[in-house]
C-alpha cells in the first residue's frame, strides 16, 4: 500500500526566469515563457539551483488569567529567492545590482557600469520545475544579497550569488504558483 504519492516529489533545480516589472504571466504550465512575453529571460546556470524562503514573524497575546499565549499576532513576513548564477556576464551583473549600464565600446568589449544608489531597478522572477509541473512567480523583486565574486584555482567556479526579496507589489499577491492537477493538488 502506497504511503504517499511519488509523482508528488519534486526533483531538480528547475529554470529561474527574471522579467521587468508588470510583465504578463504564464496561465497555464505549456505555454513557453518566451510566447507568453518576450520580456521573460532565462537566467542560465546556477551554482545549486534557487532556494525559496518564506518565514512569519509574530508576537504572543497574553493575558493575566492564563499561562499559556491566548493568541499569535502576525507582525510581519518576509519572502526570499536565493541562487547563485554561475554564468559571469554584463547581463547577469546587471540583474544581480538591481540595474546598471551595459555599452560595447569597442569591438569585441562590453562593458558594465552599475546603478547609482536610488537608481535601483526592481524585477518579477518566474521558476518552472524540471518536469513542468510547477510554475512560480515572485511578482515584485530586488536584490538584497552580498555579492562576493571569489577567483579560485582548480575547476572552483566565480558565481554571483544573489538573494532577491520579494515585496508586496502595487497590486495582488506577492507571489504566485501553478501547479499541475490532480497530481500536486
Amino acid at each position: 500500500m502506497a504511503r504517499g504519492n511519488p509523482g508528488a516529489i519534486a526533483l531538480g533545480p528547475g529554470i529561474l526566469y527574471i522579467a521587468v516589472l508588470a510583465t504578463p504571466e504564464p496561465a497555464d504550465l505549456v505555454t513557453a515563457w518566451s510566447s507568453v512575453s518576450a520580456n521573460w529571460l532565462q537566467l542560465g546556470y546556477t551554482d545549486e539551483g534557487s532556494t525559496f524562503n518564506y518565514s512569519v514573524n509574530s508576537e504572543t497575546v497574553e493575558v493575566a488569567e492564563e499561562l499559556d499565549p491566548v493568541r499569535y499576532a502576525l507582525t510581519s513576513r518576509e519572502l526570499s529567492v536565493e541562487f547563485a548564477l554561475a554564468e559571469i556576464t554584463a547581463s547577469n551583473l546587471k540583474r544581480a545590482l538591481n540595474g546598471g549600464t551595459i555599452t560595447t565600446p569597442g569591438a569585441g568589449l562590453v562593458k558594465f557600469e552599475p546603478p547609482l544608489l536610488g537608481e535601483e531597478v526592481r524585477t518579477m522572477l518566474g521558476w518552472e520545475s524540471e518536469d513542468h509541473t510547477e510554475r512560480w512567480v515572485y511578482r515584485q523583486c530586488l536584490q538584497v544579497g552580498n555579492i562576493g565574486i571569489q577567483r579560485r584555482k582548480g575547476s572552483a567556479k566565480a558565481t554571483l550569488g544573489c538573494e532577491f526579496r520579494v515585496e508586496k507589489p502595487s497590486s495582488g499577491t506577492p507571489f504566485s504558483a501553478l501547479m499541475s492537477s490532480p497530481t500536486r493538488l
